[in-house]
């Protein structure tokens, strides 16, 4: 089955009812009742499945090997950055992104050694959710996906066209793609292992805590820093709900 069937049956089970909703600056979250069902099912799962796969993985695989494979897929994903760079018409970063893949391709030996950054060249990421927002989609329902976590409709329909039309993973046969993929979420959720804990004990209610971290970096995101300002603590934050939720 490939990874992203799940999310893509999800999306189009809920696009109805989502389109039915006026989502506005004062009621992002219309879901809130589904949402948060399907929020508690997520932690559920992570800490059933993904939190011990993740400990196992971290425990067996040596820090070196971690880095290399992290690497290996940060690398993958400058394609993704490049392609949506180019449809922003941002063309001086998609020259520097595709800059850093060469680079890292060749002498990072297939991208297992980030050696663009070791020469100061700067790494940023776009996504198509950001390219859909700097089209004009600004605001978007809040939506959380089944094991797949903090999402909006806007930022659920660019992760599908990134994960079939610009992610270089998507075009392998299906076995080495799923095994990728997998690896990929492993080691993800392995890199935000010291951290898991922190939103249960930081929040009086994690959901809230989460949904509003994740709306507020996107729109950080989207405006290319000129909304609301957004510290480097709450980035990590977002990226780990990201990665557990």
């Amino acid at each position: 089955m490939q990874i992203n069937q799940p999310k893509s049956l999800f999306i189009g089970l809920l696009t109805a009812s989502l389109l039915a909703g006026c989502a506005t600056q004062s009621n992002r979250d219309p879901l809130e009742g589904l949402n948060r069902g399907i929020y508690k099912f997520n932690d559920v799962a992570d800490k059933a499945i993904m939190k011990p796969v993740a400990g196992a993985y971290k425990a067996v695989v040596p820090e070196m090997a971690r880095g290399g494979i992290g690497n290996f897929f940060s690398n993958l994903g400058e394609v993704i950055t490049v392609a949506n760079d180019l449809l922003q018409f941002k063309f001086d970063k998609a020259m520097t992104g595709a800059g850093r893949f060469a680079i890292n391709s060749t002498f990072g030996v297939g991208g297992l050694i980030d050696w663009a950054s070791k020469d100061g060249i700067e790494r940023h990421k776009e996504d198509f959710g950001q390219t859909l927002g700097a089209w004009g989609w600004k605001d978007s329902p809040y939506l959380v996906l089944p094991l797949f976590g903090p999402s909006t409709l806007r930022d659920t329909t660019g992760e599908l066209v990134d994960g079939f039309a610009f992610d270089p993973i998507s075009y392998a046969e299906p076995r080495p793609r799923n095994i990728l993929n997998l690896t990929k979420g492993v080691d993800k959720r392995a890199q935000y292992l010291p951290g898991s804990d922190l939103l249960d004990e930081a929040a009086l209610d994690p959901y809230i805590f989460m949904r509003d971290a994740y709306l507020q970096r996107r729109n950080a995101q989207i405006m290319d820093g000129e909304g609301k300002a957004t510290d480097d603590s709450i980035e990590s934050d977002e990226d780990d709900m990201k990665a557990t939720k």
